[in-house]
């Protein structure tokens, strides 16, 4: 099975930190999500429970409970002051149920939603079989998963200027689309449907790429990463290296955003066995 070697303690931390400054840069997750919400245009769905699954702050929390104003809606993040926004979401005598959780072993009981929905969550998985399973496990026969993660190619320019500075891992490991699909049907889900859209946000300067980082959480969460702090002289050879990529005056800042969802197998039906080995 793919390792994503996510230190998830750490993701913990930095996206609690960041709950104040995220809806301020969150400009990716932000149209990921709109994207997200138009394709449920095409799903014949009523869910009466519907679960935002890595909610963050809670930025389309809302969006959900104004498409099914008659469902059930919870929202599940591993931060804590994270939750304290999404809670602020919808209406004084409608909000949403907000649960502090690890998505990889869900609070919740078997068979108990019609829609999990996450954006821009996954990847920060450290076992992703498992959490495929846990999805599959709380979906009724016939519920959807939806969901947005990044794929390898993120963040590409940043990880080959650090490369080429140190052996250190700066940039999390993200995986392809189609150990992801491979994963999803070890899972036992059926029918899934995978594509990729890849995106680019332009910056002044590096300093500039990394701020933004910090204000969203996405610190570097690699288990591989330097645990000492980075020298003055390193982060200055990054920056000359990253310059290599600089084109009409910007840095861009690459992101392979997947796209995915799959059913769990309706009553009376089941799910192929999967006996293929993971690439």
């Amino acid at each position: 099975m793919p390792e994503t070697g996510i230190d998830k303690a750490r993701v913990r931390r930095s996206f609690g930190r960041a709950a104040d400054s995220y809806d301020e840069v969150a400009v990716l997750q932000r149209v990921v999500g709109e994207r997200m919400l138009e394709r449920l245009d095409l799903v014949k769905l009523v869910p009466q429970t519907v679960l935002d699954l890595g909610c963050g702050t809670g930025l389309h929390t809302g969006a959900l409970m104004q498409r099914y104003p008659r469902a059930r809606l919870l929202a599940l993040d591993l931060a804590l002051p994270m939750l304290w926004r999404t809670r602020c979401r919808g209406r004084w005598l409608k909000r949403p149920r907000c649960l502090c959780g690890d998505m990889e072993r869900l609070p919740l009981a078997d068979g108990s939603l019609d829609l999990v929905w996450s954006n821009l969550a996954f990847q920060w998985s450290t076992e992703p079989l498992a959490l495929y399973r846990e999805c599959r496990r709380v979906l009724r026969p016939g519920g959807l998963l939806m969901f947005t993660t990044f794929g390898p190619d993120t963040l590409k320019e940043l990880r080959q200027a650090w490369s080429e500075v140190d052996r250190f891992e700066h940039v999390s490991r993200f995986l392809d689309m189609h150990d992801l699909g491979d994963l999803l049907m070890q899972a036992g889900f059926a029918a899934p449907v995978m594509d990729v859209d890849r995106m680019t946000l332009t910056y002044a300067s590096v300093d500039d790429l990394m701020r933004d980082l910090k204000q969203l959480g996405a610190h570097n969460a690699a288990t591989g990463r330097e645990r000492a702090l980075t020298g003055k002289a390193r982060l200055e050879a990054m920056r000359r290296a990253y310059e290599k990529f600089r084109r009409q005056g910007v840095l861009p800042a690459s992101h392979e955003v997947v796209y995915g969802h799959a059913w769990a197998p309706s009553a009376g039906s089941r799910a192929i066995p999967f006996s293929g080995n993971i690439r």
